[in-house]
């Protein structure tokens, strides 16, 4: 039997289609179990009427079983044929239909006004996607200034530890210790680049 509830052909009908199918099944079987009874009976009373009859009537039961198991496993498979062209083509609705007590839940639309949808939504996921990249340009400026805010704090504490030092040495105003340190540093980088200049000079050829 179908698992599909088919509520909506249910709403129609007013019953379930496989509660249909079912109670047909049903019918057929016990229609067919009454006609192996009749069956059974004749036979019996046929073989009542022959003299010397050997066969008895627990074999002619035997028979009977064996026969109303092959009609069933036939029936059976007919049966589930029948039910599927029954609930996809007879009692199925489709599904461009509506009940009439549905019809005010019915949106009429055209292929224009399809196109016009679809049309708005690809514009809506178009804008979606520039405010989200427009959201996330403040996120990565946002932590560029965290970086550059790291870096500052980083070359203030490193001039706050160069006065202390300076401080140390016995300089009280940093600003002319700093341009002190430069000075002398622009000075060895000239003895430098004239002691590398006269030894290139003393180099033999």
């Amino acid at each position: 039997m179908s698992v599909n509830p088919m509520t909506y052909e249910a709403q129609f009908f007013g019953f379930m289609p496989q509660t249909c199918m079912l109670r047909i099944y049903i019918a057929f079987q016990d229609y067919l179990f009454e006609v192996m009874q009749a069956v059974e009976q004749v036979i019996l009373k046929k073989l009542d009427g022959i003299p010397d009859c050997d066969i008895s009537p627990v074999r002619i039961r035997k028979c009977t079983e064996k026969f109303l198991c092959f009609m069933k496993g036939h029936f059976d498979n007919l049966f589930s044929k029948m039910e599927q062209l029954f609930l996809q083509l007879i009692l199925r609705i489709p599904s461009n239909i509506l009940l009439p007590e549905d019809k005010c839940k019915e949106i009429p639309y055209s292929e224009e006004d399809f196109q016009r949808l679809q049309k708005d939504f690809e514009q809506l996921q178009e804008k979606y996607k520039t405010e989200l990249c427009i959201k996330q340009a403040p996120l990565a400026e946002l932590e560029e200034q965290k970086i550059v805010q790291a870096k500052l704090k980083q070359t203030l504490t490193f001039f706050d530890e160069l006065q202390n030092v300076v401080r140390d040495h016995g300089t009280s105003d940093f600003r002319e210790s700093l341009v002190s340190l430069v000075q002398n540093s622009r000075k060895l980088q000239n003895i430098r680049d004239s002691v590398e200049k006269e030894s290139k000079q003393l180099k033999i050829p």
